[in-house]
């Protein structure tokens, strides 16, 4: 069983660094009108980003062996919260945006699939709790 670390020193108020195994810093706080200075991403927008890099990647990843032709990506993320503390998601939508001439919708909608079913572990961590939806264009570049 694999094993993960995270270090975080705190730089001022609710501004926080954090590193985890890879040596890479980023630097996370929450808005001004919650108490922190908004010197950096919220930890609930980390979640965001860590689904659609998770997701992404392998949708990207599946495409590339598939020999689909490609040009382009992008991922929108729309976060649900809840409304009394803790204001946790309670539905996250991920459209898949795939610029490229000749993409077989069949194509994507299989990777979305294997990404969101079988191999993005931040989908799994999230989905008992968080109801996952997702939606894709192909657009011509």
């Amino acid at each position: 069983m694999a094993t993960k670390h995270a270090v975080l020193k705190q730089v001022a108020g609710a501004t926080f660094a954090i590193r985890g195994d890879s040596g890479h810093w980023v630097i996370t706080d929450i808005a001004e009108q919650d108490g922190g200075a908004g010197a950096g991403p919220s930890p609930k927008e980390l979640v965001l980003f860590g689904l659609a890099g998770c997701t992404g990647a392998d949708v990207v990843n599946i495409l590339r062996k598939k020999k689909a032709p490609v040009r382009d990506f992008e991922m929108r993320l729309t976060g649900h919260e809840a409304p009394e503390h803790p204001k946790r998601f309670t539905e996250i939508h991920m459209e898949y945006i795939v610029y490229g001439d000749g993409i077989n919708p069949e194509d994507v909608e299989r990777a979305i699939e294997l990404s969101t079913t079988q191999y993005c572990s931040v989908s799994a961590m999230l989905a008992p709790t968080v109801r996952l939806t997702h939606s894709y264009r192909i657009e011509t570049p």
